[in-house]
C-alpha cells in the first residue's frame, strides 16, 4: 500500500521519493462506524512550509504538533543535521518529549511503533528567574532565558505595554528609549528608570506610571545582560522548547510577545545570512564550515502572538517569516483553537492546514478561504464526516490541491497535554 506524502512538490516527489519525510498518521477511509485506516500519511520536511494546526480544546492539535517535532528529531542524520525546531510552549507541556511514552505501549505496538524519549535532542528553556523553581519541582529544564532590553525599539516597548502610540506615557517611554539608541548605548531596565527620573521634560505623573510599569517588567524574570544567543541555541538536529507557561497572567502576554519577537527576528536574520553563504558554497566561492540550520518555528496559541484585530510586538516579525521565510528556509507552524482570530496573512499564506474538530462558523469560514479554489464542498461536511476518534483531522494540502482525512499516529514520547484528572 503506497504512502501519501503531503506538502511535497511533484518535482521533489519524482526526484526524492519519500526521502526527508515524517510519518504523522494514517488515511481515514469511510465515515462513522464504517471508517477504517489505510495508507500511511507522510509529511514533507525537504522544503519550508506554513502549516496551520487548529481545533477545539482537547481535539489533538498540540498532540499533532508534538508528532511533527518527533518526526523531525527522528529523521536520518543527513536530513536532521540541516534542521532545528523552535517550540514556543505557552502551556508547559512539551518538556515531556524527553520521556518515552511507556503509558501507551500497547497502542504503539498496534501501530508497529515503540516508545522513544528524545532526552539528548530536546532542550528546555525557561525565564532565568524561574529555572531554580522548575528544578526544585524536579521538572526537566536545561537553560534559563535571558533577553537584553536594548534589543527592542521604542515601538516594541510601546506595543508590549499595550499603549496607544500618542499616549503621554508611551511618548515618554519612546523618548527615553530612542535617546539610548541614538547614543548607541546598551541599557537595562534600571537604566531606563534612572533616565526617566532625570528627564525634566516628563511630568511627575508620567514618570510615576513609567516607574511602576518598568519595575514590574523587571520582575518578569527574562531581562538580563547577555540575552539569547541564537547561534548557540539553534544547534542542528535539536528541539528547542521555550516554556513560557509560568508567567503571571497580568504580564504573561507582554513577556511572551517580546520573547517571540526577538526569537523570530534573530532566526530570520541568521537564516538570511546562512542562505547567502549556502549559495556561495554551491558556486564554489567559499567553503561552508558550519551551517546555521533551517528552522521549524512552532507556536502554540498563535492567535495571541499574531492576532487579526490588533498589533502586538511580535506581529511584524512573525509576518515577515510568514511572507518571506520560505526562501531563507524557515517553516512556521502556528497552532490555535481559534483560526479566525489569527492574522489573515497567516491564514492566506498557509500551504497546508491540519484541522481537528471545529464548530464555530467564523473558524470554518477562515479555513474555507484558504483552499476555496479547489474545495467543492463546505469544509463543515469534511469535518462532520470524521469519525469521533481523538486525533482525527482533515489535511488541506495546497501542494497537491487535495484534502485528506488523517488519524494522527500515537506519540513516541510522553504527552503531558492531557487534561488533569483527580485520580493518579
Amino acid at each position: 500500500m503506497h504512502e501519501i506524502i503531503v506538502g511535497r512538490r511533484p518535482d521533489d516527489l519524482e526526484k526524492y521519493g519519500k526521502q526527508g519525510t515524517g510519518y504523522i498518521g494514517k488515511h481515514i477511509v469511510g465515515k462513522g462506524d464504517e471508517a477504517h485506516l489505510t495508507n500511511k500519511i507522510l509529511l514533507d520536511f525537504l522544503r519550508p512550509h506554513v502549516i496551520l494546526i487548529c481545533g477545539k480544546r482537547g481535539s489533538g492539535k498540540s498532540y499533532t504538533g508534538g508528532i511533527i517535532a518527533e518526526e523531525i528529531a527522528s529523521l536520518p542524520e543527513s536530513f536532521r543535521k540541516n534542521l532545528t525546531v523552535v517550540m514556543i510552549d505557552t502551556m508547559g507541556i512539551y518538556w515531556s518529549t524527553k520521556v518515552p511514552n511507556e503509558d501507551q505501549i500497547v497502542l504503539l505496538d498496534k501501530w508497529n511503533l515503540k516508545p522513544r524519549g528524545f532526552k539528548d535532542i530536546v532542550k528546555v528553556y525557561v525565564p532565568f528567574k524561574q529555572k531554580e523553581e522548575f528544578q526544585k519541582a524536579e521538572i526537566p529544564v536545561d537553560f534559563g532565558i535571558s533577553v537584553p532590553p536594548y534589543e527592542f525599539t521604542a515601538e516594541d516597548w510601546t506595543l508590549a505595554f499595550n499603549l496607544p502610540m500618542t499616549n503621554p506615557i508611551a511618548l515618554g517611554l519612546q523618548k527615553v528609549v530612542n535617546r539610548f539608541h541614538r547614543r548607541n548605548e546598551k541599557f537595562q531596565i534600571n537604566d531606563l528608570i534612572s533616565e526617566i527620573k532625570d528627564d525634566r521634560g516628563i511630568d511627575t505623573r508620567t514618570k510615576s506610571a513609567l516607574d511602576n510599569m518598568l519595575t514590574v517588567a523587571d520582575q518578569w524574570g527574562v531581562f538580563g545582560t547577555e540575552g539569547i544567543r541564537i547561534e548557540e541555541i539553534m544547534k542542528p538536529g535539536m528541539i528547542n522548547i521555550f516554556d513560557v507557561s509560568r508567567l503571571r497572567a497580568t504580564e504573561a502576554w507582554s513577556v511572551r510577545n517580546l520573547l517571540v519577537a526577538l526569537i523570530s527576528r534573530e532566526i530570520y536574520q541568521k537564516r538570511i545570512m546562512a542562505r547567502k553563504q549556502e549559495e556561495l558554497a554551491k558556486m564554489g566561492e567559499i567553503e561552508l564550515k558550519e551551517r546555521f540550520p533551517m528552522v521549524w518555528l512552532m507556536m502554540d496559541e498563535a492567535h495571541q502572538f499574531c492576532p487579526n484585530d490588533t498589533k502586538t510586538v511580535s506581529t511584524d516579525p512573525i509576518l515577515t517569516i510568514v511572507k518571506q521565510g520560505r526562501e531563507p528556509g524557515i517553516s512556521f507552524v502556528p497552532m490555535t483553537q481559534m483560526p479566525n482570530k489569527v492574522h489573515q496573512d497567516v491564514i492566506s499564506q498557509s500551504d497546508m492546514v491540519i484541522a481537528h474538530t471545529l464548530t464555530s462558523k467564523a473558524d470554518l469560514d477562515a479555513l474555507h478561504s484558504v483552499m476555496q479554489t479547489y474545495m467543492m464542498e463546505d469544509i463543515q461536511k469534511y469535518i462532520d464526516s470524521l469519525p469521533k476518534w481523538k486525533g482525527a483531522s482533515i489535511v488541506l494540502d495546497d501542494n497537491s490541491e487535495r484534502i485528506y482525512t488523517l488519524q494522527a499516529r500515537p506519540r513516541l514520547s510522553w504527552h503531558a497535554g492531557e487534561a488533569a484528572i483527580a485520580k493518579m
